[in-house]
């Protein structure tokens, strides 16, 4: 991460479909509300479009240029062709952000990543829990009891309120920390 500015980062690991971009969504706007600037970095397994054939932005992307910047009064979006075809890793992504404008970063996959994380999950699902064998896992959000002891915080999974106060306090965040 640049020296310049040190923002908070906190990861959210779990299995398919156990609700993370669910999760984020609703501490966004817990976030937001209290006047925090948060960046969302969301990891794609697969080749994504976010363009589509017929737009302009597609269209010279596909013509051969390497960066097409779209911008409005509302918004801009920089496409970037990753032509080496290797899956970045998360600090590449991060250097990409605004980090003066920002207060707080979450993160969402990069399940390898040696970034504190909150580790989601539903024994319902059936599937095993991704700490202990994740050191960089900090706490367990889940909607049911777990079926082994830990040290960890153990989070209500249904309760963004409360995932977001630990992250609050874990990082000491304040409204609008300009």
């Amino acid at each position: 991460m640049p020296e310049n500015r040190t923002v908070p980062l906190i990861g959210f690991a779990a299995w398919s479909g156990t609700g993370k971009t669910t999760l984020l969504v609703n501490l966004l706007g817990i976030f937001t509300s209290l006047k925090l600037r948060v960046g969302v970095i969301k990891h794609a397994h697969h080749t994504f479009e976010i363009d589509y054939p017929g737009k302009d932005s597609y269209e010279l992307r596909k013509a051969g240029a390497s960066q097409v910047l779209i911008g409005s009064r509302q918004r801009w979006a920089l496409l970037v062709e990753n032509r080496d075809a290797d899956d970045k890793p998360l600090e590449y992504h991060v250097r990409n952000l605004d980090l003066d404008k920002l207060d707080l970063i979450l993160v969402e996959g990069f399940k390898p990543e040696v970034i504190p994380k909150i580790e989601l999950h539903r024994p319902s699902l059936g599937r095993n829990l991704l700490y202990p064998d994740d050191e960089s896992i900090i706490a367990i959000a889940t909607d049911a009891g777990l079926s082994e002891d830990t040290e960890l915080p153990v989070l209500n999974l249904n309760d963004p309120q409360q995932i977001a106060q630990f992250i609050i306090d874990r990082y000491n965040l304040t409204r609008g920390q300009i």
